[in-house]
């Protein structure tokens, strides 16, 4: 990986993400609310622009490793547990991914913990 520090892109993990079946959508931490909310543009303009507001990715110190954390809301009917399962598996493998096209080196460890915030009902009206 280049020795920029930068770390993975937040849109690469907030894809992966949201292509999960029964993922409604990301939910920012507090501080990204509070921010948003304080924006000019307004706090709904302000989240549909920065989806990524519901993951959070720190390096370790030493390089050795990253540690993803994803907030998510789901959809009604899916099973919680199987949802957060498989958008575990797939933010992993997009940051694995990510990383090895960007040259990390082999023995970087990924760990990605997902908190399922809310359940959002379904919308059921015509």
């Amino acid at each position: 990986m280049a020795a920029t520090g930068t770390p993975p892109p937040l849109s690469v993990a907030a894809a992966a993400a949201l292509a999960v079946p029964g993922v409604a959508g990301l939910q920012p931490r507090l501080a990204h609310r509070l921010a948003a909310a304080a924006s000019p543009a307004g706090p709904e303009t302000t989240a549909q622009r920065t989806p990524e507001a519901g993951i959070r990715i720190d390096q370790a110190p030493d390089g050795s490793g990253w540690h993803i954390e994803v907030r998510c809301v789901l959809t009604e009917g899916h099973r919680a547990v199987d949802t957060a399962r498989n958008v575990h598996d797939q933010v992993r493998a997009a940051i694995l991914s990510y990383l090895a096209a960007h040259d990390a080196p082999v023995a970087v460890s990924v760990t990605v913990t997902v908190t399922v915030t809310r359940i959002a009902a379904r919308d059921h009206t015509v």
